[in-house]
């Protein structure tokens, strides 16, 4: 009687100790699988036009709404007024934090209008320094409007990411390969950033992408994203010139640009992971 007792709970004690092998190897297999999700990033490119859309009408909501929409960790966005007069002395970005309970790190260009114009980083994770760098040119026009690269470094759960976002001159092709020069410089390091993004004022078979590929940098969209990926004019997009470029550590898994007229551009967002 004693020995089927013992045979019994020698059973019970098995079966138990088959089942905790089970479960650790299930979970052994799901860590994996969040692991691999975890390393995924999704980043959204967008020039907000200072918070307006095309007839100049005021519209964070909106911008707010696609970006909670679009899911994104990071967003690197251009053409962010800080309390100037023409947009109602609002904290922009500030306004986007709140709206999308992202983190934030404004990176100011110029002095306009009673307030700062420039560039915002927003994360899902924490931001753990940011610094503004100037893209001087030679002999700048009389109005010219300064540019500058804001570099964000933002702690994901996999890594520690340096994000370059930056906004390039429209008017001159000469003034854009100075900015660039001085870009691929900030980009490359100390230490190397892994992403640049933003409005690039510049079609692909022009010299800047040509030009950060110098620096260790290939342009996304291209073979991810569906062609041709025009950004600008919003209404009816004629131009690409909205981007994330990215070193060799990265491989984009998908790209889209977005349809919605929040803005005089559309938003492009990318999910990338390492290799």
């Amino acid at each position: 009687m004693a020995d089927g007792c013992r045979r019994a709970t020698f059973r019970v004690m098995t079966l138990r100790m088959l089942g905790l092998v089970a479960v650790a190897i299930a979970s052994g297999a799901c860590a994996s699988t969040r692991g691999g999700a975890d390393s995924a990033v999704r980043v959204l490119v967008y020039n907000i036009h200072a918070g307006t859309d095309t007839e100049r009408r005021s519209n964070l909501d909106r911008v707010g709404q696609l970006i909670r929409d679009s899911r994104a960790d990071i967003v690197l966005l251009q053409e962010v007024d800080r309390r100037t007069r023409r947009s109602g002395g609002v904290d922009q970005l500030d306004s986007l934090r709140r709206l999308t309970g992202l983190r934030g790190a404004f990176g100011k260009a110029i002095d306009y209008d009673g307030g700062e114009y420039g560039l915002g980083v927003l994360s899902r994770w924490e931001i753990l320094a940011d610094s503004v760098f100037p893209l001087p040119v030679e002999a700048p026009h009389a109005g010219y409007e300064a540019r500058v690269a804001l570099v964000a470094h933002i702690a994901s759960p996999s890594e520690r990411l340096r994000v370059v976002n930056t906004h390039l001159d429209a008017s001159r092709e000469a003034y854009r390969n100075q900015q660039t020069a001085a870009l691929g410089r900030v980009a490359a390091g100390p230490p190397a950033a892994g992403l640049i993004g933003g409005d690039l004022n510049s079609e692909p078979e022009h010299g800047v992408i040509t030009m950060l590929s110098t620096f260790g940098f290939s342009d996304l969209y291209p073979g991810c994203g569906a062609a041709p990926g025009l950004t600008f004019p919003v209404a009816n997009p004629v131009k690409r010139i909205d981007y994330l470029l990215a070193s060799s550590r990265w491989r984009c898994v998908s790209a889209s640009v977005l349809p919605a007229n929040a803005s005089d551009h559309r938003a492009v967002l990318f999910e990338i992971i390492r290799r």
